[in-house]
């Protein structure tokens, strides 16, 4: 009889991610659910009958393995209008099944075995399984204060012969936070001289707030040349249930994360392609989305103004750390799980995505609800 040994595992420690456990709960418990990543409003009408109208043009086969031509073409010229760095559509431009498998294939394509990757935590939870599935060693930097600052002299003495790969994410979840000018610079002196791959997830590129301005690795040239820029149509345009991303890379490294691509997924939803192509033709799609959710966060925050919930206003995503030190001593993960059971409120404790777990004292909220749902969030938050 067959029988499977765990000791086999390949990620022997890896359990249920938070996302996952929150989001049972708050089902369970018919909680008002801030936890998850995406919004709870409608995608745009226009976006959604330019699907439709693929479908029934007959767009419902395989689309080219590295994305259709014409999307690649608008990725190109909003990165170039945006950045001022021109990438091929044809050789340097890959859509794909969202984000998260962009940076998987990324990480597949180039860390080998005991090759090690740096990752500042708190971090995304598919960077460190995705290094470990293929023989690679997560070096961790944690960010530092209220602020979530790089201790860049830390990650120049993490910075070994073995480093293959360093990973980024800005704006940054689940801080909300941002890379300034100034950590670019460092990290682009850091890396001056090596061979180190940088890994650069912009998934948020347009939630930025308060007249910031994103700085993408493509606006570096010394990091541009060895940057994989990992971006997603789902998180920009409302609809992440599509499973729509792309990531740019010079040729040399795109040609290496396509080998991946093309056995992984193959190509990505053809109807969906379409639309978002024709879609991009408006720029002010993307532009506006900053004043938008901007606006989200400000009424959020005013909302519980007078709560004992405290947090300085996210930079940029569409996430709220608020810290409950003034409410109770309890975990974040344990009063998370009691918020949602107890209050019918459910959040993420940014604990979990520490090194050690490091308690803080604090939750994230996603802000990219209804104003109903976010009203009936500030009710709760409201009785503390």
């Amino acid at each position: 009889m067959f029988q499977y040994s765990q000791a086999s595992s390949k990620l022997p420690n890896e359990k249920d991610s938070i996302f996952t456990i929150m989001g049972h709960l708050a089902r369970k418990y018919n909680a008002t659910d801030l936890s998850q990543g995406f919004p709870n409003f409608k995608t745009d009408a226009q976006l959604t009958h330019l699907v439709s109208e693929a479908m029934a043009r007959g767009y419902n086969q395989y689309a080219p393995m590295a994305g259709v031509i014409e999307l690649r073409e608008e990725i190109s010229k909003k990165i170039n209008h945006l950045y001022h760095k021109k990438y091929d559509p044809e050789t340097e431009i890959t859509v794909t099944v969202g984000a998260t498998q962009a940076i998987y294939s990324a990480i597949t394509a180039f860390v080998q075995k005991d090759d090690e990757v740096i990752v500042f935590k708190p971090a995304y939870d598919s960077y460190e399984p995705t290094i470990k599935l293929n023989g690679g060693y997560p070096v961790l930097v944690q960010l530092e204060g209220d602020n979530f600052k790089v201790n860049w002299e830390e990650v120049e003495n993490k910075i070994s012969r073995r480093t293959r790969m360093v990973i980024i994410n800005s704006p940054h979840n689940p801080t909300g936070t941002l890379f300034t000018r100034e950590d670019m610079l460092k990290l682009e002196h850091l890396l001056k001289d090596t061979n180190i791959i940088l890994l650069s997830d912009e998934v948020y590129e347009h939630l930025i707030f308060d007249g910031q301005e994103h700085q993408s690795a493509a606006l570096y040239p010394s990091l541009g040349e060895r940057a994989v820029i990992c971006a997603s149509f789902g998180k920009t345009f409302h609809n992440t249930g599509w499973k729509t991303g792309y990531c740019v890379a010079p040729k040399a490294l795109m040609a290496e994360i396509r080998k991946v691509h093309q056995f992984a997924v193959f190509c990505v939803n053809h109807p969906v392609q379409q639309a978002f192509a024709a879609y991009l033709k408006s720029p002010d799609h993307y532009l506006e989305l900053g004043r938008f959710y901007e606006k989200k966060r400000d009424f959020f925050l005013e909302l519980i103004k007078n709560s004992k919930f405290k947090g300085s206003p996210a930079a940029g995503t569409y996430f709220q750390l608020l810290n409950f030190s003034e409410i109770t001593d309890e975990s974040a993960v344990d009063f998370s799980q009691r918020l949602v059971k107890d209050f019918k409120l459910a959040s993420i404790p940014v604990s979990v995505f520490n090194i050690d777990q490091k308690d803080n004292k604090q939750l994230r909220f996603c802000f990219a609800k209804t104003d109903e749902t976010l009203e009936k969030a500030a009710m709760i938050l409201n009785k503390f």
